[in-house]
């Protein structure tokens, strides 16, 4: 995925493991602490604590395995929170992480870690040594392979949120090489076989599309955990395979682990489990820091035995809806709340919360302007002018741009929110006017556009500060890199209302 401006994760350190002098494999130090999550050990566990604390709640139904994506934690953190808060109320001896194999040329069967640790910034994650050689026993193609493991961060990523919920349990790190039914169909008979008895967790560690735009990649994703739900792998194979032949551009995959995944279903069907369970889904577009265009999927299952829990159904992120009414005093309650918790979230771990569960009204595509004010005086200010997104997803992302990239002021600090006032204002459509005389103060925002520049003032801004018409045209010129007085000839001016709203109520 595309980093993201705003991430403080700069180094990416690389590690070779390989044998130490006596022939056994040493501590796995991590590759990717500090790109694809905190490498700051208090850092981790708060954002491990903050995506906890928002996932899905325990649907009650104990996962034998369970499906979590890979990639960096500020896109699909969430999900694979989701995922994981599902086994939270249950223990387990050993989990079983199913990598798939992004750092080293192609390989068939399986490439396990047998003994030593991996290191996480959380601390050394043990790994369960009599598990791993009974499955390197079990058959020939299931092999330590160093170089599989060196790199590889679908693998790594799993661990903080094993070491966080289950500080006793010890590991098993694989790398399915291929995503062959037969190959991965033996080596989940065979986790099962070692496994039986235990108190396991399988997780099948999988991404989902890659790169489509975002209306497609729901549309394919969707399929795809439909059918890992169905708990049947040949729909497995259909859906990842069957949907890459139907014309979606910019396509390249269906499921970045589908290796894990059809593992994942076979040792967990060996186990008792009955059914699957599709928990929660959304995608790098939903993220506070992500693209429409280009966009990556991921999603959270559960493999389980017993009753299928009827009532706890899945949350996911739905598409923008054009056709919603107005704000209600509780949508624009929970913006203001997201805009905040997203500049406290950050500061505190450099992770931003996934914005979903919000009614229709706040999913309306529309642009927004997140202001900040400490003690009344501007502290941040930056919007989002194209209906290119829900209106939540804006105000999230604007949120985090009035704070930290506002080149007027210093970023936010931690110690300065107590004194930090949120604003929202919710755009209503451009309308271009022929001139200056249409616009009303207090009631218009106002565009200019001339000779290539651009700038725009809120409503509110003119009446706030007292200017008449004129004066805040030639303000607006100035803050364009135009001259003052620059709007009275070819100038283009469009004008839109806002919906204001603020912490204070004022």
């Amino acid at each position: 995925m595309k980093k993201s401006l705003l991430s403080p994760f700069l180094a990416l350190l690389f590690f070779t493991a390989g044998c130490g002098a006596d022939g056994k494999p040493p501590l796995r130090s991590p590759a990717v602490a500090g790109q694809f999550y905190p490498g700051d050990e208090a850092k981790l566990h708060r954002a491990l604590t903050h995506f906890l604390e928002a996932a899905v709640p325990p649907c009650g139904e104990r996962p034998l395995a369970l499906v979590a994506p890979h990639a960096g934690y500020v896109y699909s953190g969430q999900i694979a929170a989701d995922a994981f808060r599902q086994a939270a109320p249950f223990r387990y001896e050993v989990v079983v992480i199913l990598g798939t194999n992004h750092t080293t040329p192609p390989f068939d069967g399986v490439a396990l870690y047998p003994r030593g640790a991996f290191r996480t910034p959380l601390g050394d994650a043990a790994i369960d040594d009599k598990v791993a050689a009974a499955l390197m026993a079990e058959d020939s193609a299931f092999v330590f392979r160093p170089e599989a493991h060196g790199r590889e961060h679908s693998v790594e990523v799993q661990i903080p949120f094993v070491q966080q919920l289950f500080p006793d349990a010890r590991i098993v790190p694989a790398v399915v090489g291929s995503s062959d039914l037969r190959l991965c169909t033996r080596f989940g008979r065979a986790l099962a076989k070692v496994l039986r008895g235990k108190d396991a967790l399988i997780v099948a560690s999988s991404d989902l599309s890659h790169y489509p735009e975002y209306e497609d990649a729901a549309e394919v994703d969707l399929r795809t955990l439909t059918a890992v739900a169905s708990f049947d792998p040949s729909q497995v194979v259909t859906a990842a395979h069957g949907a890459a032949l139907g014309g979606i551009r910019s396509l390249s995959t269906c499921a970045c682990g589908e290796g894990s995944i059809l593992t994942a279903m076979a040792a967990a069907k060996e186990l008792g489990a009955t059914h699957g369970r599709l928990i929660s889904y959304a995608n790098s577009g939903d993220a506070a820091v992500g693209e429409y265009d280009r966009v990556v999927g991921y999603g959270a299952v559960i493999f389980a035995p017993g009753a299928v829990n009827a009532e706890a159904a899945p949350v996911l992120m739905r598409a923008a809806d054009s056709t919603a009414g107005e704000l209600t005093a509780a949508d624009k309650k929970a913006l203001l709340a997201l805009a905040r918790r997203s500049i406290e979230w950050y500061l505190d771990s450099g992770m931003t919360p996934l914005p979903r569960i919000f009614e229709a009204a706040a999913r309306i595509p529309q642009g927004a302007f997140v202001t900040l004010k400490k003690h009344g005086e501007l502290r941040g200010c930056v919007g989002h002018m194209a209906e290119d997104m829900p209106l939540c997803r804006t105000v999230c992302g604007m949120a985090l741009m009035s704070a930290f990239e506002d080149q007027r002021f210093s970023p936010v600090a931690a110690d300065e929110m107590k004194d930090i006032e949120v604003e929202i204002s919710a755009l209503t459509p451009f309308k271009k006017i022929p001139d200056a005389g249409q616009i009303v103060l207090g009631r218009d925002g106002v565009v200019i556009r001339k000779e290539g520049r651009s700038a725009v003032f809120l409503p509110q801004v003119a009446t706030e500060q007292g200017w008449t018409r004129d004066e805040m045209l030639d303000h607006l010129c100035r803050k364009a890199g135009l001259p003052a007085g620059s709007w009275r000839q070819n100038a283009e001016l469009s004008t839109f209302q806002a919906i204001v709203f603020s912490e204070s109520g004022h």
